[in-house]
């Protein structure tokens, strides 16, 4: 049974306040009324989500507007372009993941993971609780806990995803992989994520390593990158059953009028890291 730290909470808690605030951005709620929401002094409130996000609530609800994402999407309208134009050394780049992917052979495929070997581990991030799992050939799983989520729930959707492989619990050597990915702890070492899916998925989730760390695309513009511009629907699908969260970026595809859409790890967490990661590279 995990122990549910403060560290996790206060994420809760800052999901909360996001959801409030958008909810009610006509009327734009002063901080104390945010606060008190989520029970918390007004001082202790900002406090927590300065620190976590870097910038006020306040501030960090204009990323999330309608406008402000309509005007991301037009700056991002070819993926390649966008990912060569922001350059390594540019300010958006500087926090993105440097990351490869490799797919399963036909033949693993057929065999559901047999033979392959998974250490996982449970872990706390800036966006709540994680499951990751890694082989030798890199992070197979990453998926968010719902507040409400029984660890062992999350387990068996790993295990279903890989159900011929070999699985043991080895948190420490986990620990390194979810240091790099969200503590920004030796990024000049790329991350490899190994992944089990059909030739238009993997299309995909490469396509979806393009989006940069503080931009945002569309269906239409990834199904255009993977030169199939009439599979939209197929598209979405294809986004929705990525295995590997944040890393493979699914989180950064909205739709064109500028709302952001659902979220296979609900859509509260997908405004909190676009808002998160657009508060980096502002």
């Amino acid at each position: 049974m995990m122990m549910i730290t403060e560290s996790n909470i206060n994420y809760q808690r800052i999901e909360q306040a996001i959801r409030y605030l958008e909810e009610n951005f006509q009327r734009q709620p002063e901080l104390d009324e945010v606060a008190e929401k989520v029970h918390l002094s007004p001082f202790h409130f900002q406090r927590i989500f300065t620190e976590w996000a870097g910038i006020s609530p306040k501030r960090f609800l204009q990323f999330l507007t309608v406008d402000f994402l309509k005007d991301k999407l037009s700056k991002t309208k070819n993926l390649i372009d966008a990912a060569e134009a922001a350059g390594l050394s540019s300010q958006s780049r500087i926090y993105d993941l440097f990351t490869t992917l490799e797919a399963v052979t036909p033949q693993e495929y057929k065999l559901h993971g047999e033979g392959i070997r998974i250490q996982y581990g449970f872990h706390e991030t800036p966006f709540g609780l994680v499951l990751i799992g890694v082989t030798d050939r890199g992070i197979c799983w990453l998926s968010f806990l719902q507040a409400d989520e029984e660890p062992r729930a999350e387990l068996e959707k790993m295990k279903t995803h890989w159900n011929n492989s070999v699985f043991s619990e080895s948190s420490e050597l986990t620990q390194k992989f979810i240091d790099q990915v969200f503590n920004q702890v030796s990024l000049k070492q790329p991350l490899h994520v190994f992944v089990k899916g059909t030739n238009f998925q993997i299309k995909v989730w490469e396509a979806l390593l393009k989006i940069p760390m503080g931009s945002v695309s569309t269906y239409q513009t990834i199904a255009s990158t993977i030169k199939s511009p009439k599979a939209m629907q197929a598209v979405g699908s294809a986004v929705g059953s990525n295995h590997i969260a944040y890393l493979i970026p699914c989180h950064r595809v909205i739709r064109k009028d500028g709302i952001l859409g659902e979220y296979r790890w609900s859509a509260a967490r997908k405004k909190s890291i676009i808002g998160w990661e657009m508060a980096k590279v502002s």
